[in-house]
This record gives C-alpha cells, sequence and structure tokens, in this order.
C-alpha cells in the first residue's frame, strides 16, 4: 500500500459571524495516530467534515502528497484516499454487512447482476488483513456496537482509504470494545494507513496517540506528545490549571427516599425500552446509571419526570406515588432535573439568562403568581444565580443561547439546584462542557448529596460514572444487569455494560486489577518537528 501524507494549511470555516475553524495547520505523517483533541464544540469535527468534503472551506487548502487538492464532495476525498467513520454510523441496519460494505461500490456480472460472492471474498480478505472478525453474511442490525463499527472501518477500507478520521469512535463502545478498536487502529497504523483520531478523552488520547495536536475555540493552541500527564493535557484544553479528581468524602446514606418498583416503559412505537426495573435510593447517596448509549437510560429519566408514563410498575418518593404526574406536578414534588439535551429540553435560547433561571420558579411567588412575573426579583435572582454558580456571560440580559456550551449547562444546573429539593437526576450532566465546567459541575452535584439529597446520575461516560457515584447500576437492553460499587474492576462493568450476567465470570472479572487502557510497551518513535513540546500557555483563557 501507498502511504500517504496529508496537510491542512491555513483552514478557515465560517458559518455567518460563527468562526468555526480559524486558520488551522495540521500535518498528518503516513502510519500515524494522529490525536485531535478538543472539547465538545472546539472546532474538531468541524474541521474533518472540511477534510472530507462534506464542507467547503472559507479558506485555507488541502494538501494530498504535495498536491493541492479541491474536495466538494466525500467523493473527492474517498478519490483521495480519505476515508470517515462517524460518531453516528451510517448503516443499512436490514442489509447484511458485505451489502453495506459494498453499497454504493457494487461489484456487478454480466447485464447488471449483483456479484454478491465477490463482495463477500472483499470483506473476508479484508477482515483476514486486518484481525477486524466480523462475519460478511451477519445482518447488521443483529450485530452489537462495536462490530458495527468495524463494519464502518471496513466500508472505508474497500474504497482504498489511506487515511481514516475516527471520529469520537469510543462514544458508544463497552472498554472492552474499546480496547479491541485501539487494536484494530494499531494494526492499521503499522500496515501504513494514518489515521486522526478525533476525541475528548484523555485516557484514551494517552492510550493510543502518537502524536497530539490540541483545538480551543476553532484554533490550535499547541501540541502536545502522549507521554504528557492529563492534567497537562486537560490545562492545553481548557486554557487554565484543571483539577480533574473529584474529591468526596464517603457518603452517610440514610433512609429510602426514592423507589422504582417494576417500572416498565415503552417507546412511541409500543418496544419495551425500559424493562421491570427495580430500584432503591437512599438520601444522601449518588446512584450512578451506566451503560452505553441507547439501553434505556433516557426512557428511564423519561418516566421518573412524567414525560413518558410507565406501562407498569411504581415510582414513589418519599413513599408518595408520582408514577401518573405531569412534569410540572412532578418538579413542584421536589424533583430536580438536569436533561441530557440542555438545548432542546433544557433552555429556551431566545429568553434571557435571568428568564432561564427561573423557568420552572416563574408561577411561584417572589418570581409570579397567576398571569403576572415579577421582573426585579427574577433579576435579582439571575445575579446571584450567575455569580454562585460561575455563569460566564456578558449580562443576564444575553439570550441563554448566545452562551457558550458548558454555560449553558451551568443555566441549568443552576436552575434545578437553587430550590430544596428530595430527589436529584441529572442525565449526561457534563456532555459537550469543557473539563472547568465539569470540575464545577461535579462540585456541585457532591454538594448535593452531601445536604442528604438522594441523587441519580445517568452518564455513557464511565469515569464520570465511577468518580461521582456510590453506587453504581448497569443497564443493557432496558433491564439493570447488576449493582456493583464503585470499587468495580473495569472489565467487571465492561462485562455488565455488554449484557454479560454470568456469576462466574463476573466473579472472575471482579478480582482482577482495574482494566486499563492498553499503552504499548515500546513507544513508536514519534516524528518530531520540534514542536511537539507541551504548550499549556497558548491561546485564549476559555469559556468554563
Amino acid at each position: 500500500m501507498t502511504a500517504l501524507k496529508l496537510e491542512l494549511r491555513g483552514i478557515t470555516k465560517r458559518f455567518g459571524s460563527l468562526v468555526a475553524n480559524d486558520h488551522i495547520d495540521l500535518t498528518v505523517e503516513p502510519g500515524e495516530i494522529h490525536c485531535l483533541l478538543g472539547e465538545n464544540g472546539a472546532g474538531k469535527s468541524t474541521l474533518m467534515n472540511v477534510l472530507y468534503g462534506l464542507y467547503e472551506p472559507t479558506s485555507g487548502e488541502i494538501v494530498v502528497d504535495g498536491q493541492p487538492r479541491t474536495f466538494r464532495t466525500a467523493g473527492d476525498a474517498i478519490d483521495a484516499g480519505i476515508g470517515m467513520v462517524h460518531q453516528h454510523f451510517m448503516l443499512v441496519p436490514v442489509f447484511t454487512v458485505a451489502e453495506n460494505v459494498m453499497l454504493g461500490n457494487e461489484e456487478t456480472q454480466a447485464l447488471g447482476w449483483l456479484d454478491r460472492r465477490r463482495a463477500r471474498k472483499k470483506v473476508l480478505d479484508l477482515v483476514a488483513e486486518y484481525g477486524l472478525e466480523v462475519n460478511p453474511d451477519a445482518t447488521v442490525e443483529d450485530l452489537p456496537v462495536g462490530l458495527q463499527q468495524r463494519v464502518e472501518i471496513l466500508k472505508a477500507l474497500v474504497r482504498d482509504a489511506k487515511v481514516l478520521i475516527l471520529d469520537e469512535p469510543t462514544a458508544v463502545l463497552t472498554p472492552q470494545e474499546t480496547q479491541e478498536l485501539f487494536r484494530v487502529m494499531r494494526a492499521l497504523r503499522d500496515s501504513g494507513h494514518s489515521i486522526v483520531f478525533i476525541t475528548h478523552k484523555l485516557k484514551e488520547v494517552k492510550a493510543v496517540a502518537d502524536r497530539i495536536t490540541v483545538i480551543r475555540r476553532g484554533k490550535v493552541v499547541g501540541s502536545a506528545d502522549p507521554s504528557s500527564s492529563e492534567t497537562e493535557l486537560a490545562s492545553l484544553m481548557v486554557g487554565r490549571p484543571v483539577d480533574l479528581v473529584v474529591h468526596k468524602e464517603p457518603a452517610q446514606p440514610g433512609e429510602v427516599r426514592f423507589t422504582l418498583e417494576n417500572v416498565t416503559v415503552l417507546d412511541d412505537f409500543g418496544n419495551v425500552q425500559v424493562d421491570s426495573v427495580d430500584l432503591e435510593l437512599r438520601e444522601g447517596e449518588i446512584l450512578g446509571v451506566a451503560g452505553v448509549q441507547g439501553n434505556g437510560q433516557t426512557e428511564l429519566t423519561q418516566a421518573i419526570l412524567g414525560l413518558r408514563r410507565p406501562a407498569a410498575g411504581r415510582i414513589r418518593l418519599d413513599g408518595r406515588d408520582i408514577t401518573a404526574l405531569s412534569p410540572r406536578k412532578t418538579l413542584d414534588a421536589g424533583v430536580g432535573f438536569v436533561p441530557e439535551d440542555r438545548q432542546h429540553d433544557g433552555i429556551v435560547g431566545e429568553f434571557t439568562v435571568s428568564e432561564n433561571l427561573v423557568l420552572d420558579l416563574v408561577t411561584r411567588p417572589p418570581y409570579g403568581g397567576g398571569i403576572a412575573i415579577n421582573p426585579k426579583k427574577v433579576r435579582e435572582n439571575g445575579y446571584k444565580r450567575v455569580e454562585e454558580f460561575d455563569i460566564r456571560t456578558q449580562s443576564i440580559d444575553s439570550p441563554a443561547g448566545s452562551l457558550s456550551g458548558g454555560n449553558q449547562q451551568k443555566v441549568v444546573v443552576a436552575r434545578e439546584m437553587s430550590r430544596p429539593l428530595r430527589l436529584f437526576i441529572a442525565s449526561q450532566p457534563t456532555r459537550g462542557v469543557d473539563v472547568g465546567a465539569m470540575e464545577f459541575i461535579h462540585q456541585r452535584i457532591v454538594a448535593e448529596r452531601d445536604v442528604g439529597t438522594p441523587v441519580v446520575i445517568v452518564s455513557t461516560e464511565l469515569d464520570e460514572v465511577v468518580a461521582l457515584a456510590d453506587r453504581i447500576a448497569v443497564m443493557y437492553r432496558g433491564r439493570i444487569v447488576g449493582i456493583v460499587p464503585p470499587t468495580a474492576t473495569r472489565e467487571q462493568l465492561g462485562l455488565l455494560m455488554a449484557g454479560v450476567e454470568d456469576p462466574a465470570l463476573l466473579e472472575k472479572a471482579a478480582t482482577r486489577p482495574s482494566l486499563e487502557l492498553d499503552v504499548e510497551d515500546t513507544p513508536r518513535d514519534r516524528h518530531n518537528d520540534g514542536d511537539n513540546d507541551t504548550d499549556t500557555t497558548g491561546g485564549e483563557e476559555g469559556q468554563a
């Protein structure tokens, strides 16, 4: 295979007045895993969409093996040897692996008939060459997520991709599947492929990257070596020192305050999403709900809040049955709720910051009553919460939609935590926020637990669940398959996340050292151009 060198020179991408990428220079050498590290919203995916021909750059150029290229479509990028595996897979569920791999690049016989035998052989050849281990005859919808991801990689390889872009590839994987993906990535690298690995997860960067480029607010703010500490990388991402450790004392749980009794929840099509779940939560403890996205976590939180009526079972808070309450009455009962999608369910972007801070309080004194709202009290509360929760905004009168993602999340957290609570639920509490805002939100969650409030945290970030939770409930296909302490090994948690309930296997996994991401024993030679030292001073101060 002929290796390929890729260069981005001065790439700028504007959407109106928003500068998503600002004069970015990036070189990807042949046969390396180059990590593009940055918080959600930093401009990483936009840059890769420019490279893959999905966006046209406002200015700058793409150079492949010394030749400037213009990509107006993804087909142009594919023809140049660039492939991309998107965070959300683009597969046809009812097609086989071979059919998905060949879709758009079909092999034909005489008279135009599809040559399925040749397509199948191509897949088998690639599987054997790179150790991808997937059955070409399997139907995609029957495959676990990790194998579906391999199908996406096969789609790129069969089109002779020499540079492979992986956009947040571990977001939907168990720890074991992440390990296996890294094995595949190293095999591809060793065969001469280049991989651009987009992520915000520091442990993964250190485990698999050969070089690291850090992007903040659309700009390259520095390069780093994988030997850099997580603290150094986090500081480079945010622009200031960050404490990555969640500091909390051991829980002092009291009496049972919240229960789920045989709760079953259906989706809009009548499919079971939450299957006979039983849970108990005591005052002064944090219950973490772990699992790969799409295993019923969203429907479970919706049922608790009253957004979705359970098909069976009971939900009780302090002995009161709240199963059939509306969302308004559930909030009035003392439930604080941070939704997983803040822009859709958490804020009203056109409303001011101060108005968003009282969205669920405007019918109560002192902020309102009847049809009247007290603007003075709303503004007073706005000033107070902006200071207390360190919300970075030009004014309390600024539209909430104009704030950074981290500050929008702080608005939601501030609103929900600024009233007496009997239960606090946070779904993906730090999704899309930088590590600075993450540090602050974690502190507030722990503080809520410490005043005696029972807390439920739902997160697909396993590190977050382990750091915050006093107990961890693992969901798989709508069921609670295990409840373990946060000291459980990553291997045990990974097995549960994959639906493994065999007591012997779980006991064996529980006695092993915690599963860590494998780092190669012998570091590869880095393409050191003198620019790879960690720079923790570059760029402007990041908004928390």
